[in-house]
């Protein structure tokens, strides 16, 4: 069987007055998938990704990361922060010496050279004097160059270019077929996880709505239109519907055959994020892949 990059069970943080940033989450993510973690501003996909980093720790519940703790396990996981820190005073190629100095197992220094000089940096620049994309793509060779076998990406592209964008896309899926990594990133970019993802977590109001295949998850849903109400959808889980021009469009889960009157298609990734961050009230759905739980 393949084994667990992550597994959660009734994982639950909170930070102080502010109330619970996730609550009751449990889920598994095998090794090997490319996922993408979705979900709107404040949702906990930071905080998911922080204590995979074992830079914070639970409240509540339990988290492995590759068979261990987080904190045991951080040798062999690399890190992207929203905010890209790095030190503003040294230089790239200092930058670069200091990961190779604190992964003197694992570094790769051919390799994060090549992803800076891929964006035409000045080695001798210094951090503080490079743009938001610049410092995005110094942090990225930082993580890649490591060789990790977990990579945990809060936000990875928002900084860069469409062009750069999609070289580092490329740089990183092929890293990731080539060494079997894991990779995790926080995305709102529909169009970049559609491509490049294999994988989805859905987190809504600190819980975990949608876990899986994304196309499992896609294919247990289906997207309906019919000049008729959508309460006669029944027995169907109806996720979200609207009225059209043509009557009722509604994202359901299908139980048991379609009446013949509604014409129904697949939904694209995007009907389906949309509609579930619309309807947070919707049963959470995981697939069997992402079911298992660390006993507690």
């Amino acid at each position: 069987m393949t084994g667990s990059a992550i597994e959660a069970a009734a994982l639950g943080k909170t930070y102080g007055r502010r109330g619970p940033a996730l609550d009751d989450c449990s889920f598994r993510l095998p090794t090997g998938r490319i996922c993408a973690v979705v979900g709107p501003n404040g949702a906990g996909k930071s905080t998911l990704l922080a204590l995979a980093a074992g830079l914070a720790r639970p409240t509540a519940g339990r988290l492995t990361v590759l068979g261990t703790t987080p904190a045991a396990a951080r040798a062999r996981i690399a890190y992207v922060a929203q905010d890209k820190p790095l030190h503003p005073q040294l230089s790239i190629a200092d930058t670069l010496r200091l990961g190779a100095e604190l992964n003197p197992d694992r570094w790769d220094a051919e390799f994060a050279q090549r992803v800076v000089e891929e964006g035409e940096l000045d080695p001798a620049a210094r951090v503080r004097t490079l743009s938001g994309g610049q410092r995005t793509r110094v942090a990225l060779a930082l993580a890649l160059g490591k060789r990790a076998e977990l990579l945990l990406l809060d936000e990875p592209m928002a900084d860069l270019d469409p062009l750069a964008r999609h070289q580092l896309m490329g740089t990183l899926m092929a890293q990731a077929a080539e060494h079997g990594t894991t990779v995790v990133m926080s995305s709102h970019i529909v169009g970049e996880l559609a491509d490049s993802c294999d994988h989805l977590l859905l987190v809504s109001g600190g819980r975990i709505r949608l876990g899986g295949p994304i196309d499992d998850l896609v294919a247990a849903h289906c997207l309906v239109t019919g000049r008729r109400p959508a309460a006669e959808l029944a027995p169907h889980t109806v996720v979200e519907s609207r009225a059209t021009g043509r009557g009722t469009t509604a994202l359901i889960r299908p139980d048991g055959p379609i009446a013949a009157d509604w014409e129904a298609q697949e939904p694209s990734l995007e009907d389906l994020l949309l509609a579930h961050l619309r309807s947070p009230g919707t049963p959470a759905l995981l697939t069997p892949e992402a079911e298992r739980k660390v006993a507690r």
